[in-house]
């Protein structure tokens, strides 16, 4: 074996993971097995795992040979869906829905995850300072992502500018004071814009003094929870509102304060209560060097050593962990605390790629790249045993109740959710958790997975605490199991198909009779459009009427803003409507029969410049993301689309934009002149738009150089191939030849 790994058993490490394990992350862990014993285990784990772990990939290929075969056959939109259906249960693509629903028996889930609804971040882990500003995103400042945003127009008087507008943020102000009449309204219709001073009386009732010279009182006293500074001159005001926070902070001597009638100089809301730390879709992680950098971002996360300093411009910036948020208790007078960050989930990648981070010995004597996943699971819960073994009040603790979450994506159907389990059962049994510690986060982002929803959550009902649809991902496998059916649909009509409509509602109703109500997440995906928040704050909401208990933003000021619509929309009042309208369980059938309506066209009709429009819009998304991908190692990054718009991008929409090309190649739409063209054409497109990005490389002129380029036509022209239409496996290729310097 090459020097640069180092044997353990029945795994050849990496010299330089293995090193990060055993000089980093065991020293002052309490464990009860050995550094040797572990790695005994792990050997004798991922030797097992593995087996089941090939098996389930060789029955996806199984199955889309299955379905190929079906739909080339009986080609264009499904006709005879009692005929389909017979035939998904005959191939097992499809399973019977249960008679009757059990409901999830998970134990020990924290309150960010059961009792509250509000915002979920998703940050790459390899990315010390994204990961830490989202984790501090736990409260936000309602001031300053109003300013920023476009949520407060820009009009003639109120631009942003270079420096404070006064106009701009006499703006900000009215929208707050506003928010706060709403959700912490005052009694005598009393409007906190009114109010130029606040205090706390000896009953701990917020008592308000109006400029007209009166007091007042809160409408609901209990809304009030705690005060910092004095109760007769307080610096911080804590009101609950639909089980969120807010806070509203006192500082006459402020800048923003002395300007306002009653001192307060911000109004913080409790924004992102949770925050996934990603080791799949977000990162660009092929080898050793790239894990180790993941892992031991997550371990001084964990261990609360994590820290970045900066300099912009002429200030310099030190960032990490904030600390809890301390305050008096309004009734018993008592000193309190909230916890100051966001409570941490850890997105595992899912059972399809390995990597030479770590080989393991197969029956036959072969080396073998480790299932990732598998490596994953072993390390990230390793780590994780820190916060385990913290005080349950250790200010930095992330889960009070002892629990370890972990998100799975991609898998396909409950015999790989089943597996998932698996996994994490050795994996507290290696390391001497006790069962179920480790928790699972079911992504429904693939159509096997949405066909059997309620038989996947069944399998990980010990377990799970989180379902939610990634529409992404989901897209992308529709189209990858409709490539032989026909042309698919453009991509902006394919969002207003029966099956993406069907599949949102099916989601929340399969997690609300599975008990998921005040127990685990229901979510929903990503606002893609961070510079767009106006927009979002018109149309996320609609995610919480729809029952979702959680949401996916962009950045920090995302969720600051999109906690607003948790304040407006009582969740758990609304999943108690939407539960009374589906206790009859035939509902799951109707919206079967609309997710098996596959999005195709028995006869195109399109005009040319309709698809020359789709097809450079595809294009230019797919080279705008993997030259960042390719050359810098950027995973997920924030790439203007065709028109200029930013778009946070990561390998799900990756996935759609390839596999829509591979289609339409396929059924005649495009043929690979045009699509070549058009790919030299977007270079040009995309080297314009980053043309101010130092560590860019361009595409024009060197095509045959750019390993970007090569890696995106690969994903066009070999899209049809590839498991499911991932992405990963050529990127990764690509990417380690990069690293490596291999061009051409």
């Amino acid at each position: 074996m090459p020097s640069s790994y180092k044997p353990y058993f029945q795994l050849q490490v990496s010299s330089l993971l293995a090193e990060f394990i055993n000089n980093e992350v065991f020293p002052s862990l309490s464990l009860k097995i050995s550094q040797q014993e572990f790695w005994q285990g792990f050997s004798i784990l991922t030797r097992d795992l593995a087996k089941t772990n090939k098996h389930l990939l060789l029955e996806r290929e199984r199955l889309r040979d299955a379905l190929n075969d079906w739909h080339t056959k009986n080609p264009g939109p499904i006709t005879d869906l009692d005929h389909y259906k017979s035939y998904l249960r005959t191939i097992g693509y499809l399973q019977e829905r249960p008679k009757s629903i059990e409901k999830i028996l998970t134990a020990h889930i924290d309150h960010e995850m059961s009792l509250q609804a509000g915002p979920q971040l998703v940050v790459p882990i390899s990315n010390a300072r994204y990961a830490l500003n989202a984790i501090n995103a736990r409260w936000g400042s309602l001031y300053d992502a109003l300013y920023g945003s476009d949520v407060i127009e820009e009009r003639s008087g109120l631009e942003k500018g270079d420096k404070y507008n006064v106009a701009r943020g006499l703006e900000v102000v009215k929208y707050v004071r506003k928010f706060l009449d709403k959700v912490i309204p005052l009694d005598s219709q009393a409007s906190h814009f009114a109010v130029d001073q606040y205090v706390v009386d000896a009953e701990g009732k917020l008592m308000a003094h109006l400029t007209a010279g009166n007091w007042v009182h809160l409408e609901n006293p209990l809304a009030l929870v705690g005060y910092q500074g004095a109760p007769d001159d307080p610096s911080g005001l804590l009101f609950k509102h639909n089980e969120l926070h807010i806070q509203i902070l006192i500082n006459r001597h402020s800048a923003v304060g002395r300007e306002d009638v009653s001192g307060v100089a911000d109004v913080l809301v409790e924004s992102a209560l949770t925050t996934i730390l990603d080791f799949e879709d977000s990162v660009s992680t092929v080898d050793a060097e790239d894990k180790v950098q993941a892992y031991r971002n997550w371990l001084g996360i964990v261990k609360g050593t994590l820290s970045v300093s900066m300099t912009k411009g002429d200030r310099s910036f030190h960032r990490s962990l904030n600390e809890d948020v301390f305050y008096t208790d309004a009734r018993s007078k008592t000193l309190a605390s909230l916890h100051g960050r966001s409570l941490l989930l850890i997105r595992n990648v899912g059972h399809l790629m390995t990597n030479p981070a770590i080989l393991y010995q197969g029956d036959a004597g072969e080396w073998n790249e480790i299932p990732e996943g598998i490596m994953d699971a072993v390390v990230t819960s390793l780590i994780a045993v820190y916060d385990l073994q913290k005080n349950r009040d250790h200010p930095l603790r992330n889960s009070r109740c002892g629990s370890v979450y972990i998100v799975k994506p991609k898998m396909h159907g409950p015999e790989e959710v089943a597996f998932s389990c698996e996994i994490f059962r050795r994996v507290e049994g290696l390391l001497g958790l006790t069962e179920n510690t480790l928790k699972i986060g079911i992504m429904d982002e693939e159509r096997r997975t949405s066909l059997n929803l309620l038989a996947c959550i069944e399998k990980a009902k010990y377990r799970v605490v989180f379902i939610n649809t990634g529409f992404l991902d989901r897209t992308g496998d529709e189209i990858h199991t409709a490539l032989c059916a026909g042309a698919v649909l453009r991509k902006g009509d394919m969002k207003h198909s029966d099956w993406i409509k069907a599949y949102e509602l099916n989601n929340v109703a399969s997690g609300l009779v599975s008990g998921f109500s005040k127990k685990a997440q229901i979510g929903k995906g990503m606002w893609a459009m961070p510079d767009l928040m106006a927009l979002m704050m018109s149309t996320k909401i609609g995610q919480l009427k729809a029952g979702a208990s959680t949401g996916w933003v962009p950045s920090p000021t995302a969720a600051t803003l999109h906690a607003l619509h948790y304040h407006e929309v009582d969740v758990f009042q609304q999943q108690d409507v939407l539960a009374e309208a589906i206790s009859d369980l035939s509902i799951f059938d109707k919206y079967l029969d609309s997710l098996l309506q596959i999005p195709v066209l028995a006869t195109p009709s399109w005009s040319q410049t309709e698809i020359l429009e789709e097809l450079n819009n595809n294009v230019q998304g797919i080279l705008g993301y993997v030259v960042r991908w390719i050359d810098q190692g950027v995973g997920c990054s924030k790439v203007p689309d065709i028109y200029n718009v930013g778009l946070m991008e990561d390998r799900a929409t990756l996935r759609i934009s390839s596999q829509h090309i591979a289609n339409w190649l396929r059924h005649g739409i495009v043929n690979r002149e045009q699509v070549l063209q058009t790919f030299e054409n977007m270079a040009k497109v995309v080297d314009e738009q980053n043309k101010m990005d130092m560590a860019y490389c361009p595409m024009a002129g060197h095509l045959s150089q750019s390993l970007a380029y090569q890696a995106a036509l690969a994903l066009v022209f070999e899209g049809e191939v590839e498991t499911n239409g991932y992405t990963e496996p050529i990127l990764h290729t690509y990417r380690l030849r990069h690293k490596n310097k291999v061009i051409g």
